[in-house]
């Protein structure tokens, strides 16, 4: 359906990948794997048409329909949600606008035999044909069980999209775009800005209604449960399996070792030969040996090996003051604006040590309830910190409270003791690549999402040597230094407490788990 023949991107004397070439086809859901800034996002502004490759060519059919969600989406606001979600089917409203004023303007000519008259009577067929066969009858319900499935309530649906956060504005565009129901849709992160129900929803329909989907997404168990194909981006290029993440990941593990093998063998080969010219370079006897291997070097194509994942990174904090046995006591706490319940009756003691998740559809109350420990807003009932408790707090909109005209150092470097050591743990310096783009004098606003956030929990990091209590994030993390952290917090002996949409996560951290539900914590 879409050919992709020797692609290249270069940034300036760096080769992002190089005479890449693969195919997509109807039905394929692949996942785009690699490290951040190996080029997965590029290439998927390559496919959607909005960037254009330094040399090579996609080639799709005049028909294909390609939606495009970007990781970051600028919005426009005068509509209400509903009608920004239809949107969706404005294209297709104008093709019947264009039908009708075609057919008016037929009624009125006259010059039935002329070659101008014959080509409106073509396309006006042909658009027709096309209106027609796509069945606009139940487009209502469509959008509304669009918005439904990913987290609207129908009050919501008469609200100006202004009322909203980039997050859910996000969600509306996500639901304009499944409801084209594209021939191949592109989706960078979509899953940063939805609740678990949400995720659930989303897999659903792109198994069971999508056709052909292309997905980058740090969130492994969606990757695993969607995709059937995955294209690893490394190095410059790309590897083509034909299974899912899981399956990926064994045979990656399977081609490095077999790499690694054919390197061993041919270094192995390559200094026996140079023992050998060294040996007899001077023999008159074995000249023409001397000069044979001599050539074979010359020409010897050399086995180059994948890049190595990093994750045997760990970090190690110093043990934090030892706080009180009960860093938070809530009792009937509760918030309410106005005659809107937000949550209510919340009573919970967390005990030190204790590793805690607030779960819950958006809404509920989760983020609500933190900014409540937080001391942020006023609340009902009674909630006390307990002694020597100190809190390091990562919230959703973290990001945007850095400096984007500060460098990566300069941002870090006074809180932070031992500013190197850190920064290479978060996969900011020190990547195993050679077109690593997050140099230490690159300012923040050249940081893609993902990496951003691992600068803010850089400087988290600092308050792991004196909190008792922390509220930790989930946002876009590299799978590399996503690792590093959950070995970090699963060894971290103080008590901390999380706001997550990750099912992984929520499995690899929590015992305990408090869900939010009807306005009510249990």
């Amino acid at each position: 359906m879409i050919s992709v023949d020797g692609l290249t991107v270069e940034f300036g004397g760096t080769t992002l990948f190089s005479d890449i070439s693969f195919q997509i086809n109807e039905k394929d859901r692949i996942a785009l794997m690699g490290k951040n800034g190996a080029g997965k996002s590029t290439l998927l502004k390559i496919l959607a048409g909005v960037r254009q490759p330094s040399r090579g060519k996609v080639s799709a059919p005049k028909d294909c329909v390609i939606a495009y969600l970007p990781q970051h989406l600028m919005t426009e606001d005068g509509r209400t949600v509903f009608e920004e979600a239809s949107q969706a089917f404005a294209h297709l409203h104008a093709m019947e606008a264009e039908i009708e004023a075609i057919n008016k303007e037929l009624e009125t000519r006259t010059d039935y035999e002329s070659d101008s008259y014959m080509e409106l009577i073509e396309k006006v067929s042909a658009m027709s044909e096309k209106f027609y066969s796509i069945d606009l009858t139940h487009f209502e319900e469509d959008v509304e069980k669009a918005l439904l499935g990913l987290g609207f309530m129908r009050e919501d649906f008469n609200r100006p999209t202004s009322d909203f956060s980039g997050g859910w504005r996000m969600r509306i565009e996500l639901a304009k775009l499944l409801l084209q129901n594209p021939d191949v849709l592109l989706l960078d992160e979509p899953t940063n800005h939805l609740d678990i129900e949400s995720i659930q929803w989303l897999e659903d329909f792109l198994v069971n209604s999508a056709k052909a989907v292309i997905v980058i997404s740090h969130d492994r168990k969606f990757v695993d449960n969607i995709t059937t194909r995955t294209i690893e981006v490394t190095m410059g290029r790309i590897y083509d399996y034909k299974v899912n993440y899981s399956q990926y990941l064994i045979l990656r593990k399977e081609r490095r070792e077999q790499q690694m093998k054919q390197y061993e063998e041919q270094q192995k080969m390559i200094q026996e030969t140079k023992d050998f010219i060294e040996r007899f370079k001077g023999t008159y006897s074995k000249t023409l040996q001397v000069q044979s291997r001599v050539k074979m070097l010359e020409k010897l194509e050399l086995v180059e090996v994948d890049e190595e994942d990093t994750s045997a990174l760990r970090l190690k904090f110093p043990p934090s003051p030892r706080s009180g046995n009960y860093p938070v006591i809530m009792d009937g706490v509760g918030k309410t604006y106005g005659d809107h319940v937000v949550f209510k009756n919340a009573s919970l003691t967390i005990e030190r040590g204790d590793k805690v998740a607030f779960v819950g559809k958006n809404g509920e109350g989760k983020s609500t309830l933190v900014k409540c420990i937080m001391r942020e807003i006023e609340h009902e009932g009674t909630l006390t910190l307990g002694h020597n408790v100190q809190i390091g707090y990562f919230a959703q909109n973290q990001a945007s409270l850095l400096d984007e005209n500060l460098t990566v150092f300069q941002t870090i470097d006074d809180v932070v003791k031992g500013i190197y050591v850190l920064l290479t743990m978060f996969l900011l310096i020190g990547c195993a690549t050679v077109m690593n783009p997050y140099k230490m004098d690159n300012r923040m606003h050249k940081i893609e999402l993902g990496m951003t956030k691992q600068k803010v929990i850089s400087i988290l990091g600092k308050d792991f040597e004196s909190a008792g209590a922390r509220i930790t994030p989930d946002g876009p993390i590299e799978s590399i230094s996503y690792k590093t952290v959950t070995m970090t917090i699963a060894d971290y002996s103080e008590g901390y407490y999380i706001l997550s949409f990750k099912n992984g996560i929520l499995v690899e951290w929590f015992k305990e788990k408090t869900p939010i539900n009807n306005n009510t914590a249990n």
